[in-house]
Order: C-alpha cells, then structure tokens, then sequence
C-alpha cells in the first residue's frame, strides 16, 4: 500500500546512504556510495543518483509515499538548495529538484544534518521525550539540531542548531565557514589531531594521525593527547552552555566519530560544562551519548518526512 513507507537519504562528504524507512523508524531497503565530494558537481550528483536508482528498483519502493534528505549544510530549505562546506563543487545546488524529479514527483522535504540527528534522537533515542534538547554530531565536522517545546525546530531555512559555528574564541583560528574560532574549528575530530600534533604529539607505527588515535593515547595517559580533548571539551561546554542560556534546553547529546572516544571527552566535558553553565536555569543540564549510532542521518531525514506526511502540509524545505 502506498504511503506507508518513506524513502530517506543522509548525505556527507563522506558517503550518500538512502534507505526505505517505516513509521516505526526500521530500515528497509539501503544503498550507499561514497560521495566523491572533490569532484565535480556532476559526479557527485551522479553517486546520489546511483543511490535513488538502487532504492526505485528495490520491491517496496512503490509503498513510498515521500522523500526525506537530511544533507550537509549550509542547507536553504526554502529554496531546496544545499551548499556544503564539505563538497565544494555543491554551491547553491538545486537537490530537491534533482530528487524530486529522479524519484517520479514524490513530496520531498530538507533538513540539515544536524537538524536530522535532532529529530532521529528525538523521535527514539537519547532525547525521546525531552521538551528541550541540543542534539550534536562531532566528527569531521560539528553540526547539531533543536528540539524546543517538544518538537524538532529546523528554522526557516532548516539549519538553527548549528552550533559548530558558534565562535567561542574571538581571538581563535580561521574556520572553514569564514568565521574565527568557532566550535568545530577547535573541536572537530581533525582539529583535535592537528592540535595534537602541534603540540608534539606523534602517530605510532602504524602512522594512524586521526583523532581517534589521539584518543587512544589519552586513554594510555599521554599529557599532550589529554591537553587536545580538553581543549575541544571546553570549546564544545562554552558552545553547548551559550546554547542552554539562550534557549533553556534540559540535556545535550552528542554523537559522531569523536563522541566515540567515551570518557576521554565526556569527562571533562561535564567538568569544563560545570565552568560555563553558571546560571541557575542552566545548571542541571545533561548531558549524554547519542543513540542512534551511523543510521541517525537515514532516520532523522525519515522523521522529518513523517511530520511533514502527518501535518498534511508542505512545510519549510517541502517542494
């Protein structure tokens, strides 16, 4: 039966995953490719075809009744077009057009990354049932989506949330976006291992110079690999702090690669969070692990397009 299914795609700079997605939030059908984001705007174009041409020929695409794309961001959901700082040759990039059209005029509604990770947690992970929640991913990147008074807030454009370019160093680096020291040019897995190894730190043997290595060593007690992820903790609690202050939400959860490293971020996130959420409103804010693992792009896009098919509507980043 029509409708009781909707397609979804998660799209990084990575990979392109789309999924056939039911109302209870199970994966279906699945298709990846990697996204070839230094190419060309046409090849990476043709990896997001090669996914919704895997998915159109699966047996229960005829039941889906909509399209949810959670994308990298800047995305304009008004205008249907994404921007990715991650793959450069996007530039105002009409995708809802190009999905709409690939996937025979059904409804299709956008939503950042960090806006997809908000609903994903919020519709059946750590923040299920929470009136008010920042939802983070820190990974390559540091992206993150709102929940406020119970629903996901996307904004006008589908990215408020996005709290990796919240600047928390006046003083600090040049960040991607154009901007100084914001919270992912300090505390995304890259800037944690290019921190470290300013400061000395070296890979082992097997020449691994990711965060996730970085990590490891801080777990064995390196002072230089603890220095990094404490540095990235602070600017992740003076980001997450600013954001309670403004908004009242009452937990924060993170995802991605470098939530990943457990303890080693969590400690002293709590720690340093305690030095910058001061207010008496702010002060019992939680924070906690993401759980909805790899999948939570696939399932927030999918969230989205379920809200959109309940309310009846065509919604902000619908076309």
């Amino acid at each position: 039966m029509r409708n009781d299914l909707v397609a979804s795609l998660d799209i990084g700079g990575t990979k392109i995953a789309g999924a056939l997605v039911d109302s209870g939030g199970r994966l279906l059908a699945r298709a990846q490719r990697p996204t070839r984001a230094q190419s060309g705007a046409a090849q990476v174009a043709g990896a997001l075809s090669e996914v919704l041409d895997e998915l159109a020929a699966a047996p229960d695409w005829h039941r889906a009744g909509a399209v949810g794309i959670g994308s990298a961001g800047p995305v304009d959901a008004k205008a249907g077009s994404v921007s990715p700082v991650n793959i450069p040759s996007w530039r105002d990039y009409p995708l809802v057009a190009q999905v709409r059209e690939h996937a025979g005029g059904l409804p299709v509604t956008l939503v950042g990354d960090g806006v997809a990770l908000a609903a994903a947690e919020h519709w059946q992970g750590a923040a299920r049932g929470r009136t008010g929640a920042l939802c983070m991913v820190v990974s390559t990147g540091v992206g993150g989506g709102l929940v406020l008074g119970g629903q996901v807030h996307p904004g006008p454009t589908g990215n408020a949330g996005h709290i990796g370019h919240i600047s928390v160093d006046m003083n600090g680096g040049l960040c991607a976006c154009g901007s100084r020291g914001c919270v992912e040019s300090i505390a995304s897995g890259p800037s944690i291992a290019r921190f470290a190894q300013e400061q000395g730190w070296r890979p082992g043997t097997d020449g691994d110079g990711t965060a996730e290595a970085v990590a490891a060593s801080a777990r064995a007690g390196d002072p230089v690999a603890v220095a990094a992820f404490d540095r990235a903790a602070r600017a992740l609690a003076a980001g997450i702090a600013a954001t309670a202050t403004l908004v009242e939400i009452e937990i924060a959860v993170i995802g991605g690669g470098v939530a990943g490293a457990g303890e080693v971020l969590f400690a002293p996130l709590r720690r340093e969070l305690g030095r910058y959420a001061t207010l008496s409103f702010v002060q019992g804010l939680e924070i906690a692990p993401a759980q909805m693992g790899t999948d939570a792009g696939l399932v927030g896009a999918a969230a989205a397009c379920w809200k959109l098919l309940e309310n009846g509507s065509r919604g902000p980043g619908a076309a």
